[in-house]
């Protein structure tokens, strides 16, 4: 007599062959079907042998699934080509140089003006948005620029649209409700310092490029790397605010994670075409201006 087995290496399927009745279900490989699997692959589920088993940023993954994920970095690659240039992150890169330009031109009158202070965020709420296109001298600006491009590049063919900017655009407003958060309204000199630059919404594309990553089974540990270094960089650093580019991180992360949602699909992950990108949004942008108010509130 033969068992029932499943007809597919699901979560409850051993794979491999039959095995006979009353005898315990020993995981077998299905790709070795001759050898015992204890060992489950992290994206799958399946039982994997020591042969199939490849080593993962998070536990073990088997070798189909390592092999789907190689090929999907090439369609990744092929979707933003074909998708031209990325616009809306030239765009934004634009606004940025022209708003800089018209600075200095102005002799810093849009700084003093247009920069966030937790002073002025209740009486003026413009300026959570408006400091993120503001810069204090060139380098300042161009490193946010360029970062800006890299991971701009990468992310609007895969969020495109609507999602890029207002993935962008909220995580501006996070890193600004973070200084605000953070802030002491007691001490002068950190509840009136201006505070510009694109570093929030930056560190979101951070946060979204590593979901987006994890979700094709990529390896982002030089992504991690990068990533601590530049988190780090704005806490040893004086006049850094390290408040914004939490605040952007984490509001980046959240919102490609329902950016990027689609079950039961693997591979290449596209724009959730399901009801959560809207709410999520809006959700994030409700969130955002509570904390606000709230924080405001106990002042």
């Amino acid at each position: 007599m033969i068992t029932k087995m499943t007809d597919d290496y699901g979560r409850g399927g051993y794979g491999g062959a039959p095995q006979p009745a009353g005898q315990p279900q020993v995981p077998l490989c299905p790709r070795h079907p001759d050898r015992m699997a204890f060992v489950r692959c992290q994206r799958c589920e399946r039982p994997t042998c020591q042969e199939c088993q490849r080593p993962a940023p998070v536990g073990i993954q088997c070798a189909d699934c390592v092999a789907q994920a190689q090929a999907a970095a090439p369609r990744v690659r092929q979707a933003a080509r074909q998708a031209g240039r990325p616009v809306i992150t030239f765009t934004l890169i634009g606004i940025c140089v022209a708003v800089f330009v018209m600075n200095g031109a102005l002799g810093g009158y849009l700084n003093s003006t247009f920069a966030y202070r937790p002073s002025l965020g209740e009486s003026e709420p413009w300026l959570f948005l408006t400091a993120a296109f503001l810069h204090s001298g060139w380098p300042h600006l161009l490193m946010n620029m360029f970062a800006l491009f890299l991971l701009g590049s990468a992310l609007e063919p895969a969020l495109k649209g609507w999602r890029y900017i207002a993935l962008y655009l909220l995580a501006a407003l996070g890193g600004s409700v973070a200084v605000l958060v953070f802030a002491d309204a007691a001490d002068p000199y950190s509840w009136s310092w201006p505070v510009v630059g694109a570093s929030g919404a930056v560190f979101g594309l951070f946060g979204a490029y590593f979901v987006v990553l994890r979700r094709i089974g990529a390896d982002t540990t030089g992504v991690l790397v990068l990533l601590g270094i530049n988190l780090a960089y704005g806490f040893l650093v004086p006049m850094i605010s390290w408040q914004a580019h939490v605040g952007g991180l984490l509001v980046g992360a959240i919102l490609a994670l329902a950016y990027t949602h689609r079950p039961h699909r693997r591979g290449v992950p596209q724009p959730s075409r399901t009801s959560l990108a809207v709410p999520a949004t809006v959700i994030m942008t409700v969130a955002l201006v509570a904390i606000t108010v709230l924080r405001y509130s106990l002042v």
